[in-house]
């Protein structure tokens, strides 16, 4: 791997797993409001919000953080405003103080605030105009949670940025192959690595921890253990990522390290591989290698699906994730990418239908999958080219699942949010 490629992967790695406080649209609807309110210089007395599809989606049925269970992109949009903090990006509500659900419930009795969809094309956009006596703010948001491309106090701008003519996903994506990412995970120096990956392990164990203590959501990771028989090792990695997700669908203030934008694909990359880790009494580098391999493999798949789509983002998490247990293992680049085809040519086709409680039971489902995928490439089995949507080679293959997302299930994407806003 030359120097620019090392360079690339360090770099991807140090941008994509990132902590958030909560499910992280709303939580890119609070940031945006929190700038917006910074950028008026008081507390608007309208608020207006133009936002894609994709938002209202993932924003509908997910207790948003610090709000006392209130849900919805209101909510977020308040929350940002009373107490969001504009320079904590994905944290912003972090440290919100005890009393900020009745601030929230004040501020929105006095400000009225217009939800619109948005008329732009692309599939991430948030767009929120405050006004207030003579003053006006303007702050948008595209393709990614912390990409803001627009600020404006009345008429002047006080930023611009370029907008790609398509939606952006991963910065130097391109350079992404799963050959190479083995390589990279092989062979990086840990110091380059290790305060990334070591925080993602701290905050998601974590997180895990707190939804397995009961009480969030439909507590899916608690059911997986609460057999008569003890667990296997595969149930209590299903159970450590699916535990995670019950908490911060409901509204848990601890953050998650994401991955691709998302926490629970951050949680499901994870948590597989530490409880393997420890299953198997692996070497503290063997984890951080393992969960190097596992996040770059997640991006890599996603660069091609995008961040925000109807295919489920855990599938590719799962995938990865049971990449990465391969990597534990010791197996070879042609098991760890058998495991991978295998993974997607299981469960590809299964539906994002926003962010909820029920994520951890299909997160559940994603490693499943995924470890069902190294199993059969353990005992030399695959699916192979020609078989549903499998190609020869799995970069093709991940361009293929891509495909499917952004082109088969784009009307899926539509008629998801038409059942779901339909009373």
């Amino acid at each position: 791997m030359d120097t620019r490629e090392y360079a690339c992967y360090t770099k991807i790695l140090k941008e994509q797993l990132i902590p958030a406080t909560g499910c992280t649209e709303p939580i890119a609807l609070a940031y945006a409001a929190a700038v917006g309110r910074k950028t008026l210089g008081r507390l608007p007395e309208k608020v207006t919000a133009a936002v894609s599809g994709s938002i209202v989606k993932n924003v509908k049925s997910v207790v948003v953080p610090a709000t006392g269970g209130m849900k919805g992109i209101e909510t977020a949009i308040a929350a940002g405003i009373v107490v969001g903090r504009e320079d904590s990006a994905l944290e912003v509500l972090s440290c919100a103080p005890t009393d900020t659900a009745e601030k929230i419930r004040h501020f929105r009795k006095q400000c009225p605030i217009k939800v619109e969809l948005s008329e732009s094309e692309r599939v991430f956009d948030i767009q929120i105009t405050m006004e207030a006596e003579n003053l006006s703010s303007l702050v948008r948001i595209v393709d990614t949670h912390t990409n803001i491309v627009l600020i404006k106090r009345n008429d002047k701008v006080l930023l611009e940025k370029e907008i790609p003519g398509e939606d952006g996903n991963v910065q130097e994506g391109e350079l992404l192959e799963i050959s190479k990412i083995v390589e990279y995970a092989q062979n990086c120096a840990l110091s380059d690595v290790s305060e990334t990956i070591e925080h993602q392990i701290a905050c998601n164990t974590a997180l895990s921890a707190e939804g397995m203590s009961g009480g969030w959501g439909a507590e899916i990771g608690r059911i997986l253990l609460s057999g008569k028989e003890a667990p296997d090792i595969k149930l209590r990695a299903m159970a450590a990522a699916a535990a995670g997700s019950d908490a911060r669908m409901s509204g848990c203030e601890l953050p998650a390290v994401i991955n691709s934008g998302s926490g629970n694909q951050g949680l499901t990359v994870t948590m597989p591989i530490v409880e393997y880790a420890k299953e198997l009494g692996a070497s503290h580098e063997q984890l951080l290698r393992a969960l190097v391999l596992a996040n770059l493999t997640a991006v890599r798949i996603k660069q091609s699906i995008g961040y925000l789509s109807a295919y489920c983002g855990a599938i590719c998490a799962g995938c990865s994730a049971a990449a990465g247990v391969a990597f534990l293992y010791g197996e070879n680049e042609s098991v760890i990418e058998h495991t991978v085809v295998n993974g997607l040519a299981i469960l590809s086709g299964t539906i994002c239908d926003g962010a909820k409680p029920s994520c951890a039971a299909k997160i559940a489902m994603a490693v499943n999958a995924g470890l069902l995928g190294f199993q059969m490439a353990l005992a030399g089995k695959e699916f192979v080219h020609g078989e549903g949507i499998i190609k020869k080679g799995i970069e093709n293959t991940i361009e293929e699942v891509g495909v499917l997302s952004r082109d088969g299930m784009n009307i899926t994407n539509k008629v998801i949010l038409d059942i779901m806003v339909k009373e």
